[in-house]
């Protein structure tokens, strides 16, 4: 591709005040409309500071910012430019909506952690955010530790996490998530929750789960409902808090001499090769030759904590641990496994329960669209204020999977930046005609044109009939 037109005679102007950048905010805002987000900030958040005021308005300004691709309160401008004011009432300054944020108590964050969920649960009911999750749902949970920089963010301090693998201490914020997830559907958040940057992962993770598994059954998951967690949420509290809110836990566990006891006990032939990365499928034997083998035995955890023992399964894969120095002609003497345990409730049978648990990466999608969108930077040095940075980064990512769900099967399941890029971020031209109306003009052979229109129909045409 090359220019047309000689370099010379090349010219811009910024003048025209009938163009926006960014004209999928209306469908996305008309959804949010309709959802009753301003409605449900009126009811349930009241900051009780001078800068807290008109709170149902400068949320979904904040929401509306984050979708358009804000990563700070100075990106917020970015809804401040052509035709927007003509498109949209309330639109706050960058510094109104930083001074809003920083009204917040943790109360407040609580209250907008409300919203949130009644948010998920309406969006839930009015698009398919979920599909099958009257059958079966899956509620991963999770945490991220948060760099941050500068001596004055609140609650800053050095929290463990992983990078390509390595366990290092990072300076930061610690951010716990839960997000639902079906097998025909993308994950979608059901709680958030910011905590100090020495946080355990498990702290306050049992109240936690039982707040996200209550958020699941209210945004429609009246199926089977799986809780899968890491080896760090592996404790009494949390998975008897999972099975009292009526879900079944699937949690990693640590290789303490207990559980490798029960692992030793398993006879040879109990172990079943599973379809692994590299594993080939034979005929004659009729099943997957793989280096990788699952069993599972009867096993009760926490029985030092009295009346918290739990008696479930005990689910293990083990994997072979490749001799490196073979082809130097140092063959083994006998096979080296390396295992990997997980206890379950799950009603499901072993093969299915282990494959599974392994999906419990998905929770890293939804970071890596944090991290990549509204979440690359925590932007305030008040700790309540990047509490509510991060729910409202939750509020955003529920919309914006809403949009896509409405938008086609592919949108649906699409990343958070191919979202933005194919139906946020599409230039328009506004015109006024009639009395009231207005027609925003597009760019002619847009890729997403058809997805775009269907979304404009489903957010702003007549409501759907009730079934």
């Amino acid at each position: 591709m090359r220019l047309l037109h000689e370099l010379a005679k090349i010219h811009a102007t910024f003048d025209d005040p009938h163009l926006v950048s960014r004209a999928g905010l209306v469908p996305v805002m008309a959804l949010a409309q309709r959802a009753g987000l301003g409605e449900l900030v009126e009811g349930h958040v009241r900051p009780g500071r001078p800068c807290g005021v008109n709170a149902e308005v400068k949320v979904p300004c904040l929401v509306a910012g984050m979708i358009a691709g804000a990563d700070s309160i100075d990106d917020m401008d970015l809804l401040r430019h052509g035709a927007m004011p003509g498109l949209f009432g309330g639109i706050r300054a960058p510094s109104t909506l930083g001074s809003f944020l920083r009204s917040f108590t943790w109360g407040n964050v609580l209250q907008l952690e409300k919203v949130s969920r009644l948010m998920l649960a309406e969006l839930a009911g009015r698009t398919p955010l979920l599909p099958g999750a009257d059958v079966l749902a899956f509620l991963d949970i999770d945490s991220m530790q948060k760099r941050v920089y500068g001596r004055h963010k609140q609650g800053a301090a050095f929290g463990h996490t992983k990078i390509q693998g390595k366990s290092l201490l990072v300076r930061g914020l610690n951010a716990l998530a839960a997000t639902i997830s079906t097998p025909l559907a993308a994950p979608v958040i059901a709680a958030t929750r910011l905590r100090g940057g020495n946080a355990n992962s498990a702290r306050g993770a049992a109240r936690f789960a039982a707040e996200a598994v209550a958020a699941a059954r209210a945004a429609g998951c009246s199926g089977t409902l799986v809780a899968r967690a890491d080896s760090a949420f592996y404790s009494a509290a949390f998975t008897g808090a999972v099975r009292k809110a009526g879900a079944f836990f699937s949690v990693t566990v640590r290789m303490d001499p207990k559980v490798k006891a029960a692992i030793a006990s398993i006879p040879e032939d109990a172990w079943t090769p599973i379809k692994y990365p590299r594993a080939i499928w034979d005929d004659q034997l009729a099943c997957w030759v793989s280096d990788a083998q699952v069993a599972e035995v009867p096993y009760t955890a926490f029985t030092s904590k009295k009346g918290q023992a739990i008696t479930a399964r005990l689910i293990i894969r083990r994997v072979r641990d490749l001799n490196r120095k073979a082809a130097e002609g140092q063959d083994e003497l006998f096979p080296i496994w390396r295992y990997h345990a997980v206890f379950t409730d799950s009603p499901f049978t072993l093969l299915q329960a282990e494959e599974q648990h392994r999906d419990h990466a998905i929770v890293e999608q939804l970071f890596a669209d944090w991290t990549g969108g509204p979440l690359a930077h925590l932007p305030s040095g008040s700790f309540p204020a990047n509490a509510a940075w991060v729910v409202l980064a939750a509020i955003a990512h529920n919309l914006l999977r809403a949009t896509g769900s409405l938008a086609s099967l592919a949108c649906a399941k699409a990343r958070a930046a191919t979202l933005r890029r194919d139906l946020i971020d599409v230039a328009a031209r506004t015109a006024r005609h009639g009395r009231g109306h207005i027609t925003v003009h597009l760019p002619e052979g847009w890729h997403r044109e058809h997805e775009w229109m269907s979304l404009l129909h489903a957010a702003t045409g007549p409501p759907a009939a009730a079934a």
